[in-house]
């Protein structure tokens, strides 16, 4: 329970496939558990005519206190469009995005609601950590969990400011979030809306709160080595798209940084658990360094093709 001064809370879900329908529930059944009540789950169908049909009968008395209201997306585009189509009919004053392979902890919405309580946070960001479907390979290093859409090795501990959100468990002020025209990008539209943010109000703070935790479900497909360089390449091919349409809001500070990290830190403990005669570190650190070169390739033919379309 709240009180009537506490900020009220839209938990937004967008889907799209009837692959996830299992996963689906459980996201919904994990807003409908959450201490911290929001006042209306949006879930919006993105260009799925039959799973909007399920949904509307599924979900239309799922809870006495807490509708559910099922929408299409009513723009051509995909998840930046659905979120869009959702944000515009919410009510609350803060919109808290799940996706709709993720389950949130009963506490993940009071944990962000409370740090909207400093009056300069614009928006916060929960941790969705990774629920594996078959378990993790030995290779895969922990600074890549982004790839799953997940926290990974480098993000804070604790309460901190940051400049980005992962948009698997993100949140962000209603009015905000119309005074930048909501989200102006598909693929991207969690670091699009950061951007944008902190470029309108550069003296107000994106907050990341591990504390906010989700579970992100990773099928087995995504535990290939064909995808982990295929998501380094594509995600970073498909920024430079972005980043032009985010015009003077675009900085890849948080890119740099992260190489640097991974190269700095990363290699020198994997370069450790080698010596202790863990040789899976040695595939780790192989791992890191291709997926920082796959992610520059990306980066450069994306550079090339946009300006060979302009």
């Amino acid at each position: 329970m709240h009180s009537d001064t506490d900020p009220t809370v839209s938990s937004i879900v967008c889907a799209y496939t009837f692959d996830r329908w299992p996963l689906l529930n459980k996201a919904i059944d994990s807003l409908l558990a959450q201490k911290y009540r929001p006042i209306e789950i949006i879930l919006c169908i993105d260009h799925n005519e039959e799973l909007f049909r399920l949904a509307s009968e599924t979900f239309a008395n799922r809870d006495a206190e807490i509708p559910v209201v099922v929408v299409e997306n009513r723009y051509r585009g995909r998840l930046g469009s659905a979120r869009n189509t959702a944000s515009e009919i919410a009510k609350g004053d803060i919109l808290a995005f799940l996706d709709d392979d993720a389950r949130a902890d009963p506490s993940w919405l009071a944990e962000l609601v409370a740090v909207f309580k400093q009056p300069d946070v614009v928006a916060v960001g929960g941790a969705p950590l990774p629920d594996f479907a078959v378990p993790r390979p030995h290779w895969f290093p922990i600074e890549f969990d982004w790839i799953f859409g997940c926290s990974y090795e480098g993000l804070p501990t604790s309460l901190a400011p940051t400049q980005r959100l992962i948009g698997a468990a993100m949140s962000v002020r209603r009015s905000a979030l119309a005074e930048i025209d909501g989200f102006h990008s598909d693929n991207h539209d969690d670091m699009d809306m950061c951007h944008r943010l902190a470029n309108r109000w550069p003296h107000l703070k994106l907050m990341y709160q591990p504390a906010a935790v989700v579970h992100h479900h990773v099928p087995s497909d995504r535990l290939t080595w064909r995808y982990f360089w295929n998501r380094c390449y594509t995600v970073n091919k498909g920024k430079v798209t972005a980043f032009h349409g985010m015009g003077s809001a675009a900085n890849m500070a948080a890119e740099r940084r992260f190489v640097a990290r991974a190269l700095r830190a990363g290699l020198a403990r994997e370069f450790r658990a080698v010596s202790r005669g863990e040789l899976a570190g040695a595939s780790r650190s192989a791992a890191m360094v291709a997926g920082i070169a796959a992610a520059g390739s990306g980066y450069l033919a994306g550079t090339v093709q946009l300006r060979a379309s302009r």
